[in-house]
């Protein structure tokens, strides 16, 4: 007896059976969860489309409207005569600076490269050397949706930190659906009113007026077409010539072609204010800039640029025949000379001795 208990308590019980597990059905708590999540979801979403303001205000405005507003922040205007242009009005100088002035190197100024963004080192050296400040680098900007886009992409590849305005500026242009590849855009800036010379009414209204002939030059293609043809055929070399100076000496890059053609006629043709231009800074007659006026003016492609030009203007002989056509340089010669000169090519095709007698001929007539 005591053998076979020993037995019994030293065999190993046998191991026990293993169940599997059951799946268990989803229970009440759990579709609970579930519905509302969906709820969440759909009520995050409604809020977004419907109920959250938008990052931005943009109002929709005349020059008079624009003009007559007084930004005691960052006010955004589309142009009502032509959409595409975007107005950013700025409460001060510095503010609108602290956005574009690395824009402004970027795009037009001379002496830093248009292929990489500058650091923050960078553009403070380069605002010094032009002789400016932070605050008056610009007093007003104009750039093309795309050259604001590459600025951007530019500036993420060189690892370069946007300040906070520009980050603002960077989300503007997303709200916009610019970063789209094709957008046909421009944004120009208003400094609001201040003490620094210039920023009066008038003041104002000539950089607002100058800045909208950029903002119809990069959206509207016949305005483009004509000012290329007058700038190209009406001009003269002496009138290239001053302007390209002029702009020089205003820190504008004089081997961007497209940009020197911009703002020579906006200049000429749309800053009307003396403290920002006038025949004197550019050396050439008084008479002269009135001519080229007159000659531009009543041909514009664009009906509301024209409300920027003084109503005796229009009456002028238009000059967009000019424009619109090369000017051909024809040496008088006399009637009788002419025919001689018209018929050299006939002569020489058929013997040489009547080749001679032409020339001869032509030469006494001279």
């Amino acid at each position: 007896m005591a053998g076979k208990e020993a037995e019994r308590t030293i065999r190993p019980a046998a191991p026990a059976r293993r169940v599997p597990p059951q799946p268990s059905a989803p229970g009440w708590r759990m579709l609970l969860w579930a519905a509302a999540a969906v709820v969440v979801v759909v009520l995050a979403v409604v809020y977004y489309l419907f109920l959250l303001p938008p990052p931005f205000h943009i109002q929709t405005a005349d020059r008079a409207e624009i003009l007559a507003a007084d930004p005691q922040q960052l006010l955004i205007f589309r142009y009502s005569n032509d959409p595409q242009v975007l107005v950013l009005d700025f409460p001060s100088l510095h503010q609108q600076g602290q956005m574009l002035n690395r824009v402004a190197a970027f795009v037009e100024k001379a002496g830093v490269p248009h292929d990489r963004v500058l650091t923050d080192a960078e553009l403070a050296a380069a605002i010094k050397a032009s002789g400016a400040t932070p605050d008056d680098y610009y007093y007003g900007h104009d750039y093309r949706a795309a050259d604001l886009v590459r600025f951007f992409h530019l500036m993420a590849s060189d690892r370069v930190a946007p300040t906070a305005e520009e980050r603002r500026l960077r989300a503007l242009l997303g709200f916009l659906h610019w970063f789209a590849p094709g957008t046909v855009g421009a944004i120009i800036t208003l400094p609001g009113p201040g003490k620094a010379a210039g920023l009066d009414a008038k003041g104002r209204a000539t950089i607002l007026e100058h800045e909208l002939s950029h903002g119809a030059y990069f959206t509207i293609p016949a305005y483009d077409v004509y000012v290329h043809r007058f700038y190209d055929n009406v001009l003269d070399p002496k009138d290239r010539a001053a302007f390209r100076q002029f702009l020089a000496g205003e820190g504008y890059d004089t081997g961007i072609n497209d940009l020197i053609v911009n703002e020579t006629l906006a200049y000429l043709m749309f800053t009307p204010d003396p403290r920002f231009f006038s025949p004197a800074v550019v050396g050439l007659p008084p008479a002269r800039i009135q001519a080229l006026r007159e000659a531009f003016w009543p041909g514009i492609p664009v009906a509301w640029l024209k409300r920027f030009v003084p109503e005796a203007a229009l009456a002028s002989p238009s000059g967009a025949e000019a424009a619109a056509k090369p000017r051909r340089r024809r040496r008088r010669q006399g009637f009788f000379f002419s025919c001689v000169s018209s018929r050299k090519a006939v002569a020489s095709r058929r013997s040489p001795a009547l080749w001679a007698v032409s020339r001869a001929v032509a030469s006494a007539a001279r």
